[in-house]
């Protein structure tokens, strides 16, 4: 039984895990101005009276703007259309909706970041594609001889540290940029009162795409590297 399960982790869960990460990095990193627009971004201002009014009802119309690696989208109110900026890895923000007296102080990390986690979704990609080549190795005659060398599983352990290593690390940086971010934001609308506009910032759902992304990474991750100290040992290197 432990035999089996063993197989079913390593041959089918493993590369299932490791596309889904892939995408959801994807996912995360060109939204929200290449795709899903409104619904996924990595910093948000949208209007709501819990800053200045909390007592109040909370759902008023109002401009919005949702933020990401690559650029931002933006909509007067509720029921407006989206505009977003193109995609680049030197973003400049576009908040020219917001009202005049928002606080100026949402700006985009520096350029080398995205560019890092375009390098990171590179190395996740190969990856991918050579996990699950090895994975299936056995179902591949001859040509999956090539997936049983030493050589093959070091570079596919290195790929997929290398590609984990930089992705989640680019994120979380970004991620403490865009919590300061947020929280000069807030603390400005707060100390404008009840003349602040009525506006709130808050990090957003990509960066929980990223963390359940980097959760599932780590399950081939370490089947990987695995196999890389079974091989090890089987050569004596250990």
């Amino acid at each position: 039984m432990i035999h089996g399960l063993s197989k079913f982790i390593n041959q089918y869960l493993a590369p299932v895990l490791s596309l889904t990460s892939l995408l959801l990095i994807v996912f995360a990193f060109l939204s929200p101005v290449a795709m899903l627009e409104s619904r996924v971004a990595l910093l948000t201002v949208s209007p709501s009276l819990s800053l200045t009014n909390p007592g109040a009802t909370d759902g008023i119309d109002g401009p919005s703007v949702f933020l990401g690696p690559l650029g931002s989208c933006e909509r007067k109110n509720n029921a407006g259309d989206i505009t977003c900026t193109t995609p680049t890895i030197n973003p400049k923000y576009d908040i020219d909706f917001l009202p005049g007296n928002a606080p100026d102080l949402l700006s985009a990390p520096t350029a080398t970041t995205p560019a890092f986690i375009a390098v990171s979704i590179a190395f996740t990609l190969v990856f991918f594609f050579i996990f699950t080549f090895t994975s299936f190795r056995a179902k591949m005659g001859k040509f999956g001889n090539v997936f049983d060398k030493p050589v093959v599983q070091r570079l596919t352990a290195w790929i997929g540290l290398l590609g984990f290593i930089i992705g989640l690390t680019s994120f979380l940086v970004i991620r403490m940029w865009f919590g300061k971010a947020v929280e000069d934001f807030n603390k400005a609308i707060l100390k404008g009162g009840s003349s602040a506009p009525q506006l709130v910032a808050n990090t957003s759902n990509g960066f929980v795409m990223i963390y359940v992304a980097h959760a599932f990474y780590a399950v081939p991750l370490v089947c990987a590297l695995a196999k890389l100290h079974v091989t090890a040992a089987a050569t004596g290197k250990v």
